[in-house]
Order: C-alpha cells, then structure tokens, then sequence
C-alpha cells in the first residue's frame, strides 16, 4: 500500500478568480511628409502566464486596472521610421480564459510563458495614410480563473467534503454543521513519501440548479473542468438542503451531481471519478452502504426513483466506491492508496500514448 504522509494546505483568503481590465494599445508616432517618413507602431498589451502571480496581487498592484501600450516615436529627420511604441505586459496567474465584456474568447493561458495579445497599438503615420497616426485597439478584457488541480472534491453541502481534507491531514478549514461554509476554493497537496504531490481543490458545495447558476453555481463549475479527476462525495444516509426541498438518498445525490456537472459541460463526466462515501459511522450505515453499491451496479433498474428531469443521460461508473468516517478515521489510509493509484494509472496511460505517438511519427520520417 501507498504511504501517505500528509497534505499541505492553502486557504484562499480574499480570493479572486474574475478581474475586469482595461486595456489600450499605443497611438502610433507621426510621419513626416517632407521625407516620406513613416512614424513608429504604437505598443501592443499583452497577457503573459506567470506561476508566481495571483489576480489578487493584479487588483492590488494596479487598483486603476488600466493598461497602455507605449506611443509609437514620430518619423524625423534623425529617423525617417519612428521606433515602435514598448509593449505593456500584463502578468497573470496561468490557468488563465481571457474573454471580451461580452464573453467571446480571446484565448486561454496553460502553461508559464504563454501569451496573448489583446489590444494592438496603432499604426504609424506613413504616405498610405496621408502621414497620419492612428489610435491602439481599447477594450475592456475578463480574466477568468480556473484552478488547475488533480482532483476536484464533488459534493452537496454538508457532504463531508472539508471534514474528509481534514482527516487526511492536520488542516483546518472552516467546518460548521450548516450548508455553504466552503465558500471559496481551496487547494490542499497531498504529500507523499515517495515526494509525489497531489493536487486537490476543495470546492464550494453544488446545489440542485447549480448548473443555470444557482447557488455558486458557475463559479463552482468553472473550476471542475480543470482538474483531471473527480472525488465525489456524498453522505451514507442523504441528505436535505433545506426544510422545504425534498430529502435525497445517497444513490440520488450521485445522480444529480453528475446530472449537474453533464448540464453545465457534458464532456465534464468523461473524467475518471472515484465515490467516497462519508459518515460510515452513523447507525445503519453499513446497510445503505450495500444498499448503495446494489443500485449503482444496476442503476437502470433504480432509475423510477428519480424524476424525469434528475435522470443523467449516462451514469457514471467510478474507479472505487470507499466508504469512509471522517471523524473516526476509518477508511481514510485506503482511500488515499486509491487516490494515488488513480492518478498513477491515468499518469502511466498518457505517457504510454505520447511513447506511441512519437513512434508513429518516427516511422512516417522514415518512410
């Protein structure tokens, strides 16, 4: 079995994940007409990823939120072409979707050093354009955040979700028995002996509608997309949001989180998911525990226990179902082993397809 050690946590105090910016290329320098000068470019803004930095420390930084590229130089005797205008960097973390105020994509950060350019300094004044300069592109842009993480903890409120981070490590995040107190993401790194470090973002609590943005709804999902698994998490006995909203049994849970996830972006429940199955020391837990396992070997014949519009389109199959007590600590050693396991197989997968690739690729040079 895997030996686990501990996890490390950060708590995202004031997080930001969505910053509003304005950004402007440089106007372009002057031509001179005399010579058939032509004046400089103006700076072009670019976004460029950087590990280091936060779009809180942006806030911060730079509270006018405004960036300009530099004017391009006029055309002069000295210098018939004016030199350009100096590009504007804008730093931001990577993970980064910039879109338009009206949510058209201009392109995703992924990895330190990708760059985008998102307004385009004017051209400088030249004979095409009777020697007349024009202005930098401006616009508003979007930084949207998504938090990039092995596994994505999945679950209704008062699942269990920060009670579990806590039993796999001596972090202490905000735990009160009540719906909603996970209300920023958080990433723990599970530690290994063997130093392999895994990454987990513990997610504010899904609610039913979570998907038409409800709730936290799209904040939440978002950043669901970016991490490589899923870790479902759901009470043995169900669960009630509220007094007025319908009780739902563990099997339910499952389905309408996966119906949440496959509404918001289908391709959403193609990531490989592990079930954990919490509060195992609560009385008859054993008993909705097979319960459980019964139905989601053969959830077709479960599915008249869910309204029409609960019903995902396909249920999901998961790597492990474990059961687990946060608070006594039962099941957690195993569970971790499983996480790791599954992270290894899908780390072995990939190299093996990027091996085959590389071969394919061989062969075809030397044909």
């Amino acid at each position: 079995m895997v030996q686990f050690s501990r996890i490390c946590f950060r708590k995202y105090a004031n997080f930001v994940d969505n910053l509003r910016l304005y950004v402007h290329g440089g106007s372009g320098g002057m031509g001179l007409p005399r010579l058939g000068g032509k004046g400089g470019d103006g700076g072009d803004v670019w976004v460029v990823a950087s590990k280091s930095m936060t779009l809180r420390r942006i806030k911060d930084k730079y509270p006018q939120k405004r960036f300009v590229g530099g004017s391009g130089a006029n055309s002069s005797i000295r210098a018939l072409k004016g030199e350009k205008g100096k590009d504007k960097e804008v730093c931001a973390p990577v993970g980064i979707t910039v879109t338009t105020d009206d949510g058209r994509i201009l392109g995703e950060l992924n990895a330190e050093g990708d760059r985008l350019k998102v307004a385009k300094g004017g051209h400088g004044g030249s004979f095409y354009s009777a020697f007349e300069p024009s202005k930098g592109a401006a616009k508003h842009i979007r930084l949207d955040l998504k938090l990039i993480a092995d596994l994505g903890l999945v679950g209704f409120p008062n699942a269990g979700k920060s009670s579990l981070l806590t039993a796999m490590s001596n972090a202490t995040p905000q735990i009160a028995n009540y719906a909603f107190t996970t209300l920023k993401p958080e990433i723990g790194k599970l530690m290994y002996k063997d130093y392999m470090q895994i990454s987990v973002a513990d997610l504010p609590g899904l609610i039913e509608g979570a998907h038409i943005n409800k709730g936290m709804g799209h904040k939440f999902l978002k950043h669901v997309e970016r991490t490589k698994q899923l870790l479902f998490v759901v009470d043995v006995s169900g669960f009630q949001l509220a007094s007025k909203t319908p009780f739902r049994s563990a099997f339910e849970a499952v389905q309408l989180l996966t119906k949440e996830l496959e509404l918001y972006k289908e391709e959403l429940v193609s990531k490989p998911a592990l079930l954990v199955v919490n509060k195992m020391d609560l009385p008859d837990a054993e008993e909705k525990l097979s319960e459980l396992k019964e139905q989601l070997q053969n959830p077709d014949d479960f599915s008249d226990l869910l309204p029409a519009d609960m019903k995902p389109k396909n249920y999901l199959s998961f790597r492990h179902v474990l059961p687990v007590s946060a608070l006594t600590g039962f099941g957690i050693d195993h569970l971790k082993s499983c996480i790791r396991e599954s992270i290894d197989e899908d780390a072995a997968t990939e190299t093996k397809a990027i091996h085959q690739e590389r071969l394919q690729a061989l062969r075809h040079h030397s044909h």
